[in-house]
């Protein structure tokens, strides 16, 4: 009780204290405003205000839901805590739950229809698609059959009947043609006539081998069981050739029995197709120091055997002598990297490079200008792009194909470089023609290049991937002859390759398969 009245009467002190401070601040008015103020408030906060009505929402039927376990008492149940019984309730607690949610994560296996899965809608009509007919908008052909009957030129309607009627591999379908395990970035078709041989790199380096013209025997092969077309699998060998992406692949022009392949790893291997031995004739760490020990080679070229040409993704055109250890010859031709070259057929020391730089040049070999690392073969012509180029290949008449992302194909006519003298006045040169063509491949599709057939019968063509899965000829002036497909192929055959005298053509696709058109 006495500590009662103690806090009362300090109670009181501290009114009577508070009190005085606002008189001596002459506050007592605006405190006695400020009270009457608040009891204002407290008085119309008691009073009840009429509720305002809402409107209702209909009533939403609810589904029976299956009742999930749920968690109760022990005390209430009468169960002492830490006892055996509590532990055993709560590890039941627990499997129950677990198993709840463990069913809400499960994959659902086999068919499902949509009109049985529904969460919300009204369901979907079983006989209406939810897409119009779209086949063929994406894939659609711009050549056709139609485009062939109404060629009035005689000469140029049986050069498009011929191309047109070129028919994909009939033992085989593309899907079993697995020829490597990536990518398909380059192919090459080896020039004998008697059997269809066809080569392809990958970008992990794989080197894949088809021989069409010999199948193997299936050894799952079941008589009574299995079609007689499965008796038979594709004929293909893969090997581990490079340390990474294999650029290009190309057949001795001297001899038919050496394959060389050139690699992003700095690499340039020699595969003996007779000896089945791979040797390596270049790598870029035993170089000079001109050229980077990870300098990876984009492209190569010769017709001397004991002379090779190459060009690297660094801006680099380099030659090497195979004849002695000497270092290789450094030339910086490009600010960016090169990613097409090659050497004309017919002028072999006329080299053509394409560039990121948005550049197509035309180099002279028989005359360097400068001196030191700024020396550099004399370039005779260039052709400047809206963007980048990426290749630009030499047809045997002297013309050049270049691609670029810029979604044209041109042709340069140099058919009068016969007459150039070493140290011919550098020229801007213009195509004589140009080919709108997508070339938009993206991150997935290797690089569109066109390959001209080199020894044809007839005018001078060239072929490329389209990305409606396609494979597009067109002639030297741009006329397009074919447009060649299947429904059997499902992938863009982004990597063509002409046989060097046949009118063959083979498609290597991103999932390392080939399409073969004989």
């Amino acid at each position: 009780m006495d500590s009662a009245n103690d806090y009362e009467r300090r109670r009181l002190e501290n009114i009577e204290k508070n009190r005085k401070l606002l008189q001596e601040l002459e506050l007592t008015q605006a405190a006695d405003a400020f009270r009457a103020t608040t009891e204002q408030k407290k008085v119309t906060a008691s009073k009840p205000s009429a509720p305002k009505k809402k409107a209702r929402p209909p009533p939403v039927k609810k589904e029976p839901v299956e009742a999930a376990p749920r968690r109760t008492s022990s005390r209430i149940r009468g169960i002492p805590a830490e006892s055996e019984a509590a532990k055993r309730k709560a590890d039941e607690q627990d499997a129950a739950f677990r198993e709840a949610e463990k069913s809400k994560r499960q994959r659902v296996g086999g068919e499902l229809s949509l009109s049985d899965i529904a969460v919300s809608g009204k369901g979907l009509d079983a006989n209406v698609s939810l897409l119009p007919d779209i086949k063929g908008e994406r894939y659609q052909r711009t050549f056709t059959d139609d485009d062939v009957s109404q060629t009035t030129d005689a000469d140029l309607k049986s050069l498009r009947q011929r191309l047109m009627g070129l028919k994909l591999h009939e033992r085989f379908e593309p899907v079993d043609i697995k020829i490597t395990q990536e990518r398909i970035y380059c192919m090459a078709f080896h020039p004998i006539a008697s059997k269809q041989l066809v080569f392809a790199g990958d970008k992990i380096g794989n080197l894949g081998i088809f021989d069409a013209s010999n199948p193997l025997p299936n050894p799952n092969y079941v008589p009574d069981e299995d079609d007689e077309s499965a008796s038979q699998i594709p004929n293909i060998s893969t090997f581990k050739l490079h340390a990474r992406s294999i650029s290009n692949l190309l057949i001795d022009p001297n001899s038919a029995e050496r394959l060389y392949s050139t690699s992003y790893d700095g690499s340039i291997r020699k595969l003996d197709l007779v000896a089945h031995k791979s040797d390596e004739v270049f790598a870029a760490e035993d170089a000079t120091e001109r050229l980077h020990d990870d300098a990876a080679i984009s492209g190569m070229d010769f017709f001397d055997p004991n002379v090779i040409y190459f060009s690297t993704l660094t801006g680099e055109l380099c030659r090497k002598d195979l004849r002695d250890k000497a270092p290789v010859t450094v030339w910086e031709c490009h600010e960016k990297k090169i990613g097409g070259f090659s050497l004309n057929p017919r002028n072999t020391y006329l080299a053509a490079t394409a560039s990121l730089d948005r550049t197509m040049k035309i180099w002279d070999l028989r005359k360097i200008v400068g001196k030191g690392e700024s020396a550099k073969p004399h370039l005779v012509a260039e052709h400047e792009s809206r963007l980048s180029v990426s290749s630009a290949v030499w047809s045997s008449n002297g013309k050049v194909a270049t691609t670029g992302y810029d979604d044209t194909v041109k042709v340069f006519d140099f058919g009068e470089s016969k007459s150039w003298k070493a140290g011919h006045e550098i020229s801007e040169v213009e195509p004589s023609a140009v080919i709108r063509h997508n070339n938009q491949t993206g991150r997935w599709v290797t690089i569109l290049r066109a390959q001209w057939h080199q020894s044809p019968v007839g005018p001078q063509k060239f072929c490329i991937g389209n990305m409606n899965r396609f494979v597009d000829i067109y002639s030297e002036n741009g006329t397009q002859l074919a447009q060649l497909g299947d429904d059997l192929v499902t992938a863009v055959p982004a990597v063509v390759q002409f046989h060097p005298q046949q009118d063959w053509i083979c498609g290597g696709t991103a999932s390392g398969k080939v399409c073969l058109w004989t």
